[in-house]
């Protein structure tokens, strides 16, 4: 009895399919076994990277969709991803102050000042929203470059400085707010639609989508061959593959869920356009590299001929204006702006986001994704607490919790980079 042909011969197209797909099952399995090696080797090392508070992140959500089933329903997704913007704004350029070890106290005024400056111009002197929201962000604009060109200049402790600076916008902003306290926005206007705006087309979310899978993509293949052609190390394409591919996962995942409520917001888009031009910034520019060499240690940037006064005012301008954009949209949330603008936790917030989502409070490492994870943590508490109705009191006990563990596990991190000769 003749034998059967076996299935590879008699379809060659199956075997070819099949080969395929083992040969993508192989790849992928080599790129998470390159990514678990990569990531115990510098764990062992204290780079603990966006571990601590991605895990922090998940713990959140789990426990209070336990505690309430509507906690990660696209509605209050969709909300969340709003309300972290303004603070978030404010959060990165936090980073980029913290990059350099020092902290500035007065983003919380300025981002109230910013917003004062806008009402007077455009509700009380009738000034085009347009150039009011211009005015406006040149104003934090102005209060960092002020305070960093001080800074620079004097050497005082960047806290001193800018806690002086914290008093004195605050007064500026009471007194062009004048005795009535409270000026209401156009809700029909530019500024209310930064925070009321969404695209309800789906199309638009999902091309917005491919199209950061396809940037990532390309960056990341781009940089691969320009290590390759100078003999550096560099990742395997299989591995940016794979990394492409969490990508695509997380924002196909997360344009799907905001389609079911309202769409993708106008605002998280900006915010996160705006978290992925400076992350590109402080990565790949020569100012970038500036700033984190500054922050790893001053005297010595200073023997390498570095221009410190240039840098540190340029990051402070950064932060202010950063801080601007921040009141604008929190100013947008609510359509108005008032003498507690920029006040109450707002400060101590950014700073948390910053630090909790893993930049470093001794300068030197740290990215703007991290205020982004770090802010999503802090708003994840605040929403889930409402939700549940629970005090608020409590809610501030556990975001300096969360707060208290990140600057353990920095400090932690440092000392084992140390005893590794890496910091």
């Amino acid at each position: 009895m003749r034998d059967m042909p076996d299935e590879t011969r008699a379809d060659p197209t199956a075997a070819t399919a099949k080969a395929r797909q083992n040969h993508a099952g192989r790849a992928v399995g080599r790129a998470v076994a390159d990514w678990i090696a990569v990531r115990r080797r510098r764990l062992s090392a204290g780079e603990l990277g966006y571990l601590p508070v991605t895990l922090v992140l998940a713990a959140v959500w789990i426990i209070f969709q336990g505690l309430d089933s509507t906690f990660l329903s696209p509605r209050n997704l969709s909300n969340l991803s709003v309300d972290i913007v303004g603070t978030g704004f404010i959060a990165v350029g936090i980073v980029f102050v913290l990059l350099l070890g020092e902290l500035d106290l007065s983003v919380g005024s300025v981002s109230g000042f910013a917003a004062a400056v806008f009402a007077v111009l455009n509700v009380n002197n009738g000034v085009p929203e347009w150039l009011a929201l211009i005015a406006a962000v040149l104003t934090g604009t102005a209060a960092g470059t002020v305070q960093g060109y001080s800074i620079a200049r004097t050497r005082v402790p960047a806290f001193v400085v800018t806690l002086a600076g914290l008093l004195t916008w605050n007064g500026l902003m009471l007194a062009i707010l004048g005795t009535s306290g409270t000026i209401n926005l156009d809700e029909d206007g530019l500024i209310a639609h930064l925070t009321g705006y969404y695209f309800t087309n789906a199309g638009v979310g999902y091309a917005v989508a491919a199209l950061a899978t396809a940037l990532v993509f390309l960056a990341s293949y781009l940089d691969r061959r320009r290590r390759r052609a100078v003999g550096m190390p560099h990742r395997p394409l299989h591995t940016i593959a794979v990394r492409t591919g969490a990508v695509a996962v997380i924002a196909f995942g997360s344009v799907y869920l905001l389609n079911q409520f309202q769409g993708l917001p106008l605002a998280l888009l900006i915010f996160l356009v705006t978290v992925a031009g400076l992350d590109i910034v402080l990565r790949r520019t020569h100012y970038g590299r500036q700033v984190y060499a500054l922050g790893s240690s001053v005297e010595a940037s200073r023997r390498a001929s570095l221009n410190v006064t240039a840098v540190q005012t340029a990051v402070l301008a950064v932060s202010g204006t950063l801080a601007a954009t921040g009141g604008l949209f929190l100013a947008s949330r609510i359509t108005s702006v008032s003498q507690n603008s920029g006040s109450g936790v707002l400060l101590l917030n950014a700073i948390a986001a910053a630090v909790i989502g893993g930049t470093s409070l001794f300068g030197g490492r740290g990215t703007t994704w991290s205020a982004v994870l770090g802010i999503l943590v802090i708003q994840s508490i605040a929403s889930g607490m409402a939700l549940t109705d629970t005090p608020t009191a409590v809610q501030l006990v556990i975001t300096g919790g969360v707060l208290f563990v990140a600057v353990v596990l920095d400090s932690l991190s440092r000392h084992t980079l140390q005893a590794h000769g890496r910091a």
